[in-house]
């Protein structure tokens, strides 16, 4: 959510960004809280007015009934009474203006960063740079579920049954490679001085309204049914949230924390071979990475977030590249944003496993995050990024890793998380 005194001072620049984003249709929403927000204004200082006048005439009724001037006593009474009725209706007034102006600004897009390349959609989305050389063996290279099924580590279809589409049982080594991968990234970041978190799993409706548009939230995220809980897509849900209504010290600035979750999404849309794999999947498991720091810090943050999640991969031998969203494909609180993409030898092609964005203090002033500085208190930003998300990073490190007899080869930065072995065998 952005400030609105940018639509109170400068209305054009919120509409040019609205036009950036391709999302004409809320062009209408900046004049419309503009008018709003005037309205709101006039009545508060009408409700000022009436106040201050309220009690210099309450006031003047001590003195006047000292004085026995019952008359006018009643008199400015009346007009107490009548001023304490106006100001109740304003109040009434002011409450459903707000919470109109709320509602507007919910939905206009965040303010985006000058370098966002300008788009309509992730076709437009630009690659940046490859990191890890991307190799096609001369041997054919398996679907991912038959990868995983050769080897005894995937059965989706007694998950089917227990689940329906879109579950799975990894079973074995390839349930410890899953884990090992995770323990990794969580390792590393913890080495790079992220503070380790393992977060509620269910998150209030004013946390997720918090963090993430409506759409993303209608689209994504599971209610329990007869309760204001709601899974979470991501731990970045329930981490951000933990800091909801706080004022930070300065002082403790940047905070930077790691934290491990299942994930449970709608991900609607899998069909035929996808829905076979495990590419879109309705429960997941994360290793992600949040920063809260000044405005002025993020940047550097956002750039340095991103390399740990390139680091991560290359590390274990996949290549990737990096691609920068371009604006119509940012969700609407993001300043910024890149995707992580891993090589696919199998399809010839990169295909997504995380991204890192940017939101300004969009999250923070809808959660009311502060922080406490010598000039006073200020809305911190906040940033998120996946260090690891699997079975998407299962799927690039098998395919990488297959070899021609069917077998898939551990690199040594994970044979410590494997019980030291450098081969998982295919099933005879």
């Amino acid at each position: 959510m952005i400030d609105i005194n940018l639509i109170r001072t400068n209305p054009d620049l919120v509409k040019e960004n609205i036009k950036k984003k391709f999302q004409d249709s809320k062009l209408p929403l900046v004049d419309e809280v503009f008018n709003l927000d005037k309205e709101n204004r006039a009545l508060k200082q009408e409700g000022d007015d009436l106040r201050a006048r309220r009690n210099k005439l309450s006031s003047q009724i001590g003195l006047l009934m000292r004085e026995k001037k019952l008359e006018e006593v009643d008199k400015i009474k009346a007009e107490v009474k009548a001023d304490a009725d106006r100001i109740i209706e304003i109040e009434k007034q002011q409450a459903k203006i707000e919470e109109e102006i709320k509602n507007r600004m919910m939905i206009i897009p965040n303010i985006i960063d000058d370098s966002v390349p300008i788009g309509k959609d992730d076709s437009f989305n630009v690659e940046v740079k490859r990191y890890g050389e991307p190799v096609v063996p001369s041997y054919e290279i398996p679907y991912n579920a038959d990868i995983l099924e050769a080897v005894g580590g995937l059965d989706k279809e007694s998950a089917g049954r227990t689940s329906g589409n879109g579950f799975y049982y990894l079973i074995g080594d390839i349930a410890r490679l899953h884990e090992a991968m995770l323990a990794y990234a969580r390792d590393y970041m913890i080495n790079k001085g992220f503070t380790y978190c393992i977060p509620p799993f269910m998150i209030h409706s004013d946390v997720v309204t918090g963090v993430m548009s409506f759409a993303e939230m209608d689209a994504m995220m599971y209610k329990i049914e007869n309760e204001d809980l709601y899974l979470i897509g991501t731990s970045e849900h329930s981490m951000i949230g933990r800091f909801k209504d706080q004022i930070l010290k300065e002082e403790e600035l940047p905070i930077k924390m790691t934290s491990y979750s299942p994930c449970f999404r709608k991900e609607g849309g899998a069909h035929g071979l996808e829905e076979r794999g495990l590419y879109r999947v309705h429960q997941f498991e994360k290793q992600e990475m949040i920063v809260l720091c000044k405005a002025e810090d993020a940047m550097d943050w956002y750039n340095k977030m991103w390399s740990y999640t390139v680091d991560v991969f290359t590390n274990m031998g996949i290549p990737v590249r990096q691609l920068e969203c371009c604006s119509g494909d940012l969700a609407d609180l993001k300043v910024k944003s890149c995707d992580i993409e891993a090589w696919s030898p199998r399809q010839q092609k990169y295909f997504e496993v995380g991204s890192c964005s940017t939101l300004g203090d969009a999250q923070a002033r809808r959660l009311n995050i502060r922080a406490k500085g010598k000039d006073g208190n200020y809305l911190v930003n906040t940033l998120n990024n996946t260090v690891l998300a699997s079975p998407r990073a299962l799927i690039a490190f098998i395919e990488n890793h297959y070899n021609e007899d069917g077998s898939i080869s551990i690199p040594e930065v994970l044979r410590p998380y494997m019980g030291g072995i450098s081969k998982i065998e295919k099933k005879k």
